[in-house]
């Protein structure tokens, strides 16, 4: 038997969705053998009891989750996410840097710094890569800190606001499409393939209105074996290039050519969502972090 740390904080847990896929997970963890705990930050002293650690708190190398990875690997416990794999992801400059160093195929992108906020120089980007252009912040998440721009005057605009919480900025040609593949990856084999529907009138999966609400369109799950070959080697491919942990690669396809747009690390897994053609998924998971599959 072994002891398994699902390491969650309080306000990571919004959704019904999000309780009930932990609480599958602990549930195959039982019915295989183990045993399975909740730990919250202040439990972060008890990692080394325990065989393997399952975060799923938000991952940034500023938060306590970070810390946890860090702890349990010390202390050679295996662990999603790995803490190289937080680290690479949660810095977009860096991780499209590991990307195309591998050879994945992502949209044309440039990276930027604060000298380069000019009207001059908006107006070259939007000349070469087309308007409009994605401006994306390195540390940003859930579709925050992602905006498209249409002018220079928008570039200088919207990059010095970002600037504000980055040193660096991404600059990517817009990809049109009405959906993500949402590939989930984990020590180099798919886990699970879906599609986030992109909502009328939106150009991103996810978008904040105006009195904070989330706008999200409805999540398509897909066996394995249905789609495009090419679409799961690029995700493979793309896991690779960040490491061999847990990670969510967000790929957008025009006609038969993918595009990688993200690696995320620690991916959403909700109940009825993520996992519809996937039921086997915390199973997987399970068996993963008790060392039955899975390279170290």
């Amino acid at each position: 038997m072994a002891r398994i740390g699902i390491y969650v904080e309080k306000y990571n847990i919004s959704r019904s969705e999000e309780m009930e896929a932990l609480t599958r997970f602990s549930y195959m963890a039982r019915r295989l053998g183990h045993q399975a705990d909740y730990l919250f930050r202040a439990d972060t002293l008890k990692i080394p009891q325990y065989d393997a650690i399952y975060i799923r708190a938000l991952t940034d190398p500023l938060n306590s989750a970070y810390v946890a990875a860090r702890t349990a690997e010390l202390n050679g416990i295996r662990v999603i996410d790995q803490p190289d794999s937080i680290y690479i992801c949660c810095d977009k400059v860096n991780m499209y840097r590991h990307l195309q160093n591998a050879g994945v195929p992502i949209p044309e992108t440039i990276y930027l710094q604060e000298s380069d906020l000019t009207l001059n120089k908006g107006a070259e980007l939007l000349e070469s890569l087309g308007s409009p252009v994605v401006l994306k912040a390195p540390n940003s998440s859930f579709s925050m800190y992602v905006e498209r721009i249409h002018t220079p005057e928008d570039f200088v605009r919207v990059g010095n606001r970002y600037m504000r919480r980055a040193d660096r900025l991404v600059a990517q040609k817009f990809v049109v499409s009405d959906f993500d593949w949402r590939v989930c990856v984990l020590a180099g084999e798919p886990l699970f393939v879906c599609q986030y529907t992109i909502p009328k009138k939106r150009w991103k999966v996810l978008t904040y209105v105006e009195n904070g609400r989330a706008v999200y369109g409805p999540i398509k799950g897909f066996e394995l074996y249905s789609v495009h070959p090419m679409l799961i080697e690029t995700a493979l491919k793309a896991g690779a290039a960040i490491g061999k942990g847990l990670y969510g690669v967000d790929i957008k396809q025009v006609g038969d050519q993918f595009a990688v747009i993200e690696v995320n690390d620690n991916p959403t897994i909700s109940a009825g969502e993520e996992d519809q053609k996937a039921p086997y998924v915390y199973e997987r998971i399970v068996r993963y972090l008790v060392g039955e599959w899975g390279a170290s």
